[in-house]
């Protein structure tokens, strides 16, 4: 690893480039970006995040076009929707994500929002990030009629998973500055304790610098890269996904 004074100044720089509102609009992240009542954002934004599979391009469009199957109202949709208005999400597919999976995510989340107003409570069973995700898995899972075909699009780190994908939706909910990226709509989960979300253009800037050693990208691995981003920023360390996912994009 450089030295962590040279490192710091050149992923700030990154971080500085990126996260601003011109990322915005080539992100998935533009999905949540398009409501302002708070449960509309953290519905939609748990799409976009868990749907993050592929180009973004199609990913945009997907989220887009499952946001219409909502009436361009998820939390309505979600707690409101009669028998009948289920038959808009048959069809849906992305990827291996399909009208099967949709349809429990929707009882899912209407049950849960039967019963709390925000999804922030779901995050907060447990002493560590590794304790949360697992717990949030088991509990997102504790209908009776959950499909075992389903619980592959929600990670875990008790399969090893490096979580990439709820570890970036947590970013965008959790992070909190005054650049107009992220949302910081939740304040019981701290920025310090965030894991690092890990793609392939995070992994393939990280390992050059030195953040990144571990060859399996699972759950030690985003543990590792979030430890030595700790030393940089110890308390906001997932800031610097701007900086390596950015990089990495524009190669």
């Amino acid at each position: 690893m450089k030295d962590l004074a040279t490192l710091r100044r050149q992923l700030d720089a990154q971080y500085d480039r990126y996260n601003r509102p011109e990322f915005i609009k080539n992100d998935p992240i533009q999905i949540p970006h398009r409501f302002t009542l708070k449960q509309d954002v953290e519905i939609s934004a748990l799409f976009a995040a868990l749907l993050a599979w592929g180009q973004r391009p199609t990913i945009i469009k997907k989220c887009n076009e499952l946001l219409h199957r909502m009436d361009d109202a998820p939390h309505q949709f979600v707690t409101q929707h009669q028998d009948e208005d289920l038959k808009k999400l048959l069809g849906f597919c992305h990827r291996t994500f399909c009208d099967t999976d949709l349809l429990y995510f929707v009882e899912f989340l209407r049950t849960w929002y039967q019963q709390h107003d925000t999804l922030e409570t779901a995050f907060l069973v447990g002493h560590s990030q590794r304790e949360r995700l697992m717990n949030f898995h088991q509990r997102f899972f504790s209908l009776p009629d959950a499909p075992p075909r389903t619980r592959k699009h929600v990670a875990t780190p008790a399969r090893k998973s490096a979580c990439k994908r709820i570890n970036m939706y947590l970013r965008w909910l959790v992070r909190h500055d005054d650049r107009g990226v992220d949302f910081g709509l939740w304040r019981r989960l701290s920025p310090a304790e965030l894991i690092m979300p890990i793609d392939v253009h995070v992994e393939r800037q990280a390992r050059p610098l030195g953040l990144l050693s571990r060859q399996l990208v699972d759950w030690e691995a985003a543990e590792e890269l979030t430890a030595n981003l700790r030393l940089l920023d110890p308390t906001d360390p997932v800031k610097y996904d701007f900086a390596l996912f950015g990089a990495g994009v524009d190669k």
